[in-house]
């Protein structure tokens, strides 16, 4: 009795709080027993617990292990569900279930709602399955490496049980994906051995051969990214996640049907022959032993309103509409349904209704970051794949895939900054690191990655105190280390440990994403940035704004100056950087040489004396010189309306720049060693814009000037000193703008479609003459496998839908694209039940999409109204685009799967701003783009450190929808970036205790910044621009407003 009594108390007591002491699948696994109950929100508390006598259960895991739970006899089914997620610190618990026999020996799930006793009878004798139960239609979805991982052992038991049927290339393909991830690199006498004693599936060894030469071209990659590659296969295949249930139909033909994300499926034997999408299912019901689907009217469809299908009880039919009830509400709902109010006489009908979070609950709650790190071991891996990397030298694999990364730009970690520190090809990372906690995610896929040699990426958000912990440990002849910190970006690069011992960085990518947990730590560690002695205090600050004037005028002056030392940066970039790196490389011609550089040196030679002139003045102007008299030196317009009569002169160059732009474009056509030299100088630090930008800057400037003197002829009273000079002024920079606007506008058309044509795969001629780009974004296309997020194109004769690719580049992969001519769109919110729905009905083909907002919706529906009716204007429908149009679903292919190379890519460019408007799910117009250069601007700004009242003083520039971040102005490339697309701007309120003037508030989720300016004018001119970066304008609204930019 005694002993009995002792094994009762080891238990797991779900009343008491008890922790066993025997070691469990958690210990296992590296898990902390009390992490939190894992279907819970923020705030929430655990469920009730019902006094009474624990009964034992056994739950048999993924892995093949068992484990006794021990539940009091009226608990409900989700204090069980919710004690296996908790005990394996499984955050994203919802996609699975428990699965057990019922008396009749018929496998069930169990239900969240009834107690656990009323469904399983005999706990004795039962074992119930922790089994995947929601598969999504993209495994990107998941966005912890442990719910990966679970995946992929249900796809190697499902493999094993004969329910995932494939041919034998997937199959063989899928199993050297599990052996990479169990064994490691290929080694013919391991392998061979290891799949001896190890059956993936019957008959394996007339595979055994394909399998190692599958697994031969796995090299490098980690347990991490072969989950990932193999749930990337297996997504594909048309039995994934597919559970069959016998039946008939009408005729009495012998059929099975399965549920899925996308909905109800009908299967002859292993092959589908057809299936009802939830959008087009009103009603499911079951009488007895028929299961009735209801569809909603369609003229085009020769289904009956009602079908009907037999099965073989009346319990298998219960079985089967429950499960798909509870897969309509998990894919389809927003929110976990209501329950219905109890009947007063007598209930109609089941009361049965989904309960839990639906997925879009489970992806916010994650991407909210409210969960803690821990980490777990592989249980048949002999590769350890930890979720919290320590970066010791016995550690020899990070959590994510190579190719997931650094740059976070998505959907929540998104105050995400990239740290552009590359130093050549490999960059070591400083040993005051060592044995710091990185918790790395993967929000987003491997796929979804872009690789940077040496890239080094940290966010502009960093705790003062870890700063001076870091300063004080320093040995004092240790170099800073410029390679900053990955904990703020949602996927950490690989560190690969070096011959010394300290960790290395082997490979980078930019990734727009987020990470769930980025906000963990203290983003910006980077030496450069947090160096205590850039930190400002109050005195210091008021001592140097009192010496200063603090007249408008001023500061606008001091605009002139600041945007015009960026400006010049931009042209050495040009005349010094790019001319150096042609004269070393025997690539480019001598006519385009010339053509190039004779045409910018003029003009970096001019502005050197421009700037020079106006830093003089504000010298005068600021008393900083030996002048006795200062009032006439308090003015600007004189300098202005000299150096733009002078500039005048430079026109002629200006007008090449079209030429400079169209030869350059075909010198990369023509020559593959020309393309891939610009390629390779795109990737150097100094070039953190594309290069062709950098070509159109001088018209963008122009345009600023034009700006400025307008601002300043505004603040002038008529009769002051310098207003004559500075209306002169805006009259000759008003002539210059308006005689190049014109070429302006194509050359940035022009610009576009080649920066495009780089981000998307599976066209041939995108750029051809009339072809104008109009607006590109992120939207959701309704298809068979229900809402999924497509990149669109849309331009004056076409509208492209493209979705990341599997490729190494990360390509933008063209799906289908509709001709405008011809083209109808109207609102169909009801009729599809989705929020801000829009049909586009082509001459040959129809897409229902569905923007994010309400806002986005109506700026699509402007402009591709508008763009219909520019197509209707012109001569007929556009000429043919695609090379193919590949379809939705996409047959698998052996190279499809395996083209993400392990190693470090080196096709590799400057982030292209349409990642950033897929992964903030926004949109941006031609309209937009334009009125970015305008809304350019450069300056001194000061940040405040996370947890303290220090302020950094950081130089700024803001430029294409982004915020770099300099140590000063005379650094030649910035140290982190910050796209601002997506985040709000406001100010500071009382409760935020941010008692100084001046300060604005950046914030994208959970992650906020403040910035202070030095004046009030600045203040409002920071305000302005971002404002500009922040929300975006249909071209018909935005053309409405401003007439001059109409093209």
């Amino acid at each position: 009795m005694t002993s009995k009594c002792q094994r009762y108390k080891k238990r797991v007591s779900l009343n008491m709080g008890e922790t066993e002491q025997r070691p469990t699948a958690g210990s296992r696994l590296g898990a902390q027993e009390n992490a939190g109950i894992s279907t819970l929100e923020h705030g929430q508390k655990p469920p009730m617990t019902p006094p009474g006598k624990l009964v034992s259960i056994k739950i048999q895991m993924l892995d093949d292990t068992q484990e006794t739970f021990d539940v009091p006899q009226r608990a409900p089914g989700k204090v069980l569900h919710d004690a296996v997620c908790n005990h394996l610190n499984l955050v994203e618990g919802d996609y699975f279930g428990l699965e057990f026999p019922d008396h009749k020996k018929m496998m069930v799930w169990l239900d969240l709602l009834k107690p656990v006793m009323k469904q399983i009878r005999r706990p004795k004798h039962v074992v119930v399955k922790f089994v995947v139960k929601f598969f999504p239609p993209d495994h990107a979805q998941l966005q912890e490496e442990l719910t990966r991982y679970l995946f992929a052992l249900q796809v190697k038991q499902d493999l094993a049980q004969g329910r995932l049927t494939c041919n034998d290339t997937s199959t063989a393909l899928l199993i050297s994906h599990i052996v990479q991830s169990e064994i490691g690199d290929f080694d013919e006498t391991i392998d061979r051995e290891h799949l001896a004693k190890n059956k993936y599936i019957p008959q394996q060894e007339a595979l055994e051969d394909k399998i190692m030469e599958f697994h031969r071209n796995h090299m490098g990659q980690t347990p991490a990214e072969s989950d990932f590659q193999l749930l990337e296969i297996a997504r594909r295949l048309e039995m994934y996640g597919i559970r069959l249930h016998p039946a008939k139909d009408r005729e009495g033909t012998k059929i099975n049907l399965a549920v899925a994300n996308t909905g109800i499926l009908v299967f002859q034997g292993h092959t589908k022959i057809n299936a009802f999408n939830w959008a087009k299912v009103r009603k499911l019901s079951f009488k007895r032993k028929r299961f009735l689907i209801k569809l909603r009217p369609d003229v085009n469809s020769s289904f009956q309103d009602t079908l009907e299908f037999l099965m073989a009880s009346r319990d298998f039919c219960k079985s089967f509409w429950k499960i798909c009830v509870e897969h309509h509400a998990f894919f389809r709902l927003f929110e976990e349904p209501k329950p219905k109010p109890k009947p007063v006489l007598f209930s109609r009908g089941s009361s049965f209704r989904f309960s839990g979070r639906t997925q879009k609950q489970v992806l916010d709650y994650v991407k909210e970051g409210g969960h803690k790190k821990v980490q777990f071991e592989r249980k048949h891996s002999k590769i350890h794949s930890i979720r919290s990397l320590t970066a010791q030298p016995s550690e020899q694999h990070s959590e994510v895939p190579k190719q997931s990364s650094s740059f976070a730009f998505g959907d929540d970690n998104d105050a995400a900054v990239v740290q552009s520190c590359r130093q050549g090809k490999e960059l070591k990372a400083s040993t005051e690191d060592t044995g710091q906690r990185r918790s790395p995610s993967l929000k987003k896929s491997p796929k979804e990655s872009r690789k940077v040699d040496g890239a080094v990426v940290s966010t502009v958000e960093e705790e003062e105190e870890a700063t001076k912990d870091r300063m004080q440990n320093r040995p004092q002849s240790q170099q800073p280390s410029t390679a900053g910190s990955l904990t703020g970006s949602p996927h950490l690069s690989e560190l690969s440990i070096n011959s010394q011992g300290g960790p290395s960085v082997a490979n980078m990518s930019l990734s727009p994403n987020l990470s769930p947990d980025a906000k963990q730590s203290s983003p910006l560690i980077s030496p450069l940035l947090n160096d205590p002695s850039c930190i400002r205090t109050d005195d210091e600050e008021e001592v140097k704004r009192k010496r200063f004037p603090t007249e408008k005028a001023y500061f606008i002056a001091k605009e002139v100056a600041t945007t015009e030392r960026t400006y010049l940066k931009d042209l050495e970039v040009i005349t010094s950087w790019f001319q150096s790196a042609v004269s070393k490389e025997d690539c480019m011609p001598e006519i385009l040489k010339n053509l190039i550089f004779s045409n910018f040196e003029p003009l970096h030679k001019f502005h050197t004396g421009f700037l020079k002139e106006i830093e003089q003045r504000l010298a005068l102007w600021e008393g900083r010189s030996n002048a006795h008299i200062k009032g006439d030196y308090q003015r600007i317009g004189d300098v202005m309306l000299k150096n733009i009569q002078s500039m005048k002169q430079l026109t002629v160059h200006l007008w090449k720049h079209n030429e400079v732009l169209m030869e350059l474009e075909n010198g990369i056509k023509n020559s593959r060693k020309l393309e891939t030299f610009c390629r390779d100088f795109e990737l150097q630090k100094v070039c953190y814009l594309p290069l062709n930008t950098f070509l159109l800057r001088p018209l963008h400037r122009l345009m600023h000037y034009k700006q400025i003197m307008e601002r300043l002829c505004k603040h002038y009273p008529p009769n002051h000193i310098d207003f004559r000079d500075s209306r002169a002024a805006l009259a000759e920079i008003s002539e210059m703008v308006a005689q190049l606007h014109g070429n302006m506008i194509k050359m940035e058309n022009f610009q576009k479609l080649h920066e495009l044509k780089k981000d998307l795969i599976g066209i041939d001629n995108l750029v051809i003459p009339g072809r104008e780009f109009i607006r590109l974004g992120s939207l959701s296309k309704l298809s068979g496998k229900g809402l999924q997020q497509r990149m669109f194109f849309l331009f004056n004769d076409i509208l492209l839908y493209t979705s990341r690719g599997l490729t190494a580049s990360n390509q933008f992969k063209v799906h289908g694209h509709l001709p405008l001519y011809g083209m109808t769109i109207e609102e169909s919110e009801e009729e599809w039940g989705v929020a801000h729905c829009l049909t586009l009905r082509g001459q040959h083909q129809s897409i229902i999409v569905a923007a994010s907002t309400r806002a986005e919706m109506n700026k699509w529906t402007e402009d591709i109204q508008m763009a219909i009716d520019l197509a209707e204007k012109s001569s007929g429908p556009a000429p043919e685009l695609l090379a193919s149009s590949p379809p939705d679903n996409n047959p698998l292919s052996v190279s499809d799967c395996t083209s993400l190379p392990a190693g470090l890519i080196s096709d590799q460019r400057p982030v292209s701003i349409s990642y950033v408007c897929w992964y903030r799910m926004q949109s941006l117009s031609f309209y937009d783009i334009l009125q970015s250069h305008e809304n350019q601007l450069s300056g001194n700004l000061l940040r405040k450190f996370k947890n303290s009242n220090g302020w950094q003083k950081l130089w700024v520039v803001f430029t294409n929808f982004c915020m770099f971040f300099y140590k000063s102005h005379q650094d030649n490339h910035p140290l982190a970036s910050l796209p601002l697309l997506g985040y709000s701007l406001t100010i500071p309120s009382e409760s935020e205790n941010i008692h100084k003037d001046y300060v604005f508030k950046l914030h994208f989720k959970s992650h906020v910044y403040y910035f202070r300016a030095e004046s009030e004018y600045t203040f409002e001119r920071w305000m302005e621009v971002i404002r500009s970066a922040t929300s975006s304008a249909s071209r018909t609204r935005a053309l409405s407003h401003k007439e001059s930019h109409a093209y």
